[in-house]
């Protein structure tokens, strides 16, 4: 804390992670920092309960900068090489580190950076959409839950002023799993360029039903308590989701961006295999996915 004032900053402020610095920013007390690729001027998201703005600082380069209180990963996984440049100069001695990423993997990538200690992983439904650099559609207020424990109530503190649902659980390997089978089934999407509303189709339900039911057999064998009718209940959510809601992974193919299809799909297939379970649809989606990117 400097000047009254708790230093955050935001690696990659793409449609979560901009979304979550202009809430953050909504604080007085809170100096929030947004770490970005491309410069902008300020942020403007326009939320379930109207539209929020922010001027936090901008930063394109680690040059120059100082540690920080919190440092806030929302980068895609495939961007973890510049993620830890960004590291390297906002991470001091006493700096919390919070890795809200796609995937069951969180600490592998940070873990010889950061002491375990002041890591804090989390996942996040915030359906967000980007517009622009500095511009994004929040769909729903969302949630974030992080594991028990002084920090990850520390973090769930910051959001106390927003609408978005900050929690800890005891059990957050499950809710990463239970996160991981919304996102595997978002493939179907990516694969066929179409929104949520393709969710309705019972054809193309099928499939995604297919490829969460496998992460809930692999979800299990890694120790995840998963219900049963999970499958079902990730379509009911696509179902009553926006119908032209565009998640990440469909963004991402659809820009001729690199893709998180590892740590969406292409895990549930590695751990299938060192644990024996089969996974022949997230193989099959990774497998098509790959070629339609060469």
């Amino acid at each position: 804390m400097t000047d009254g004032k708790l230093r955050i900053a935001v690696v990659g402020p793409g449609a979560v992670g901009g979304t979550v610095a202009a809430w953050l920013a909504q604080r007085a007390d809170i100096d929030v920092l947004v770490c970005a690729r491309t410069p902008f001027t300020d942020l403007e998201i326009d939320t379930p309960g109207g539209r929020i703005g922010a001027t936090p600082r901008i930063a394109t380069r680690p040059d120059d900068l100082t540690p920080v209180d919190w440092v806030i990963v929302t980068t895609k996984t495939y961007d973890t090489a510049s993620t830890l440049t960004w590291l390297d100069a906002l991470v001091g001695p006493e700096t919390r580190v919070a890795i809200l990423r796609n995937g069951v993997e969180h600490l592998a990538p940070f873990a010889d950076r950061v002491p375990v200690d002041r890591l804090v992983t989390a996942v996040v439904d915030i359906p967000a959409e980007r517009r622009a650099p500095g511009r994004m559609l929040q769909r729903r207020d969302g949630w974030i839950k992080i594991p028990d424990g002084d920090a990850g109530a520390a973090f769930a503190a910051l959001f106390a002023h927003t609408p978005i649902r900050a929690e800890t659980t005891p059990d957050f390997r499950s809710e990463a799993w239970k996160k991981l089978a919304l996102n595997c089934a978002g493939a179907v999407n990516a694969l066929i360029l179409k929104p949520s509303g393709i969710a309705h189709d019972e054809g193309a339900a099928s499939v995604m039903r297919a490829l969460v039911a496998e992460c809930v057999a692999v979800g299990r064998a890694e120790g995840a308590v998963l219900p049963d009718d999970l499958p079902d209940q990730v379509i009911a959510g696509y179902r009553a989701a926006a119908p032209d809601g565009i998640n990440s992974l469909h963004a991402d193919r659809a820009a001729g961006r690199p893709m998180e299809l590892d740590a969406r799909n292409g895990v549930i297939v590695r751990l299938g295999a060192r644990h024996g379970v089969p996974t022949p649809a997230n193989a099959l989606i990774v497998a098509l996915l790959t070629a339609a990117a060469l």
